[in-house]
């Protein structure tokens, strides 16, 4: 007996709707995306394989671009307006509280503090490292940066404190050096690094012993 024929049908499929979702999701994404905002202190960061996050909150941050120049910022408004106010008494400044209002909105601190009223009062494009003198701190006779840093220590008393070191990997070590000597003279002796986060290279000694830890054999006698 002959098998009976099926009647093919047409494979054609309306694909209208697919295009209709794919079209919203692409326009969800990009109005829903924002793109990262241009870095007023450009660094390029040495890398590392450490792999710790920064903590965001009560974060002191020493920048030092491939100039040498220093840059202080802080997280909370309020705290960068009480080591403005702190430093200029320290320094015997005058600020005008109008001033120190200003500071809660600055993202660093880039001049030093004779200039800060003209630095408070820059439109934000030329607030950048190119342009700015940066805080003093070439040698240690003239290190403004040791003073912020007591203020630093001053409003921070008690309190908890993330300090932060970021800086160029083209940066010479004497910038380096300054800022270390501002830390010390103010008993600032443990601080981060910021880097760049790079894999383990395998074979190495560091992923050696993580392995040994994650399989929990004992490290091998010398």
């Amino acid at each position: 007996m002959p098998r009976p024929k099926i009647a093919r049908k047409s494979t054609w499929v309306d694909m209208t709707a697919f295009c209709d979702v794919a079209f919203l999701l692409l326009s969800f994404f990009i109005m829903a995306t924002k793109t990262k905002p241009p870095e007023a202190i450009t660094v390029m960061m040495p890398s590392s394989v450490s792999s710790k996050a920064v903590e965001l909150n009560d974060q002191v941050l020493v920048t030092v671009n491939k100039d040498g120049k220093v840059f202080l910022s802080l997280s909370e408004p309020e705290r960068r307006q009480q080591v403005l106010e702190e430093v200029a008494r320290l320094k015997g400044v005058p600020i005008s509280p109008a001033d120190v209002k200003k500071a809660g909105n600055v993202d660093f601190f880039g001049a030093p503090i004779a200039q800060m009223p003209s630095f408070l009062s820059l439109p934000k494009e030329r607030l950048t490292g190119e342009l700015l003198p940066g805080i003093p701190a070439v040698d240690s006779t003239n290190n403004e940066l040791t003073y912020w840093m007591t203020a630093v220590n001053n409003v921070f008393r008690g309190d908890k404190m993330n300090l932060l070191i970021k800086g160029d990997l083209t940066t010479k070590y004497p910038a380096f050096k300054q800022v270390i000597d501002a830390f010390k003279k103010n008993d600032f002796l443990k601080f981060n690094i910021v880097t760049n986060s790079e894999g383990i290279p395998e074979g190495s000694e560091y992923a050696k012993e993580l392995q040994r830890k994650s399989s929990g054999a004992a490290a091998p006698e010398e």
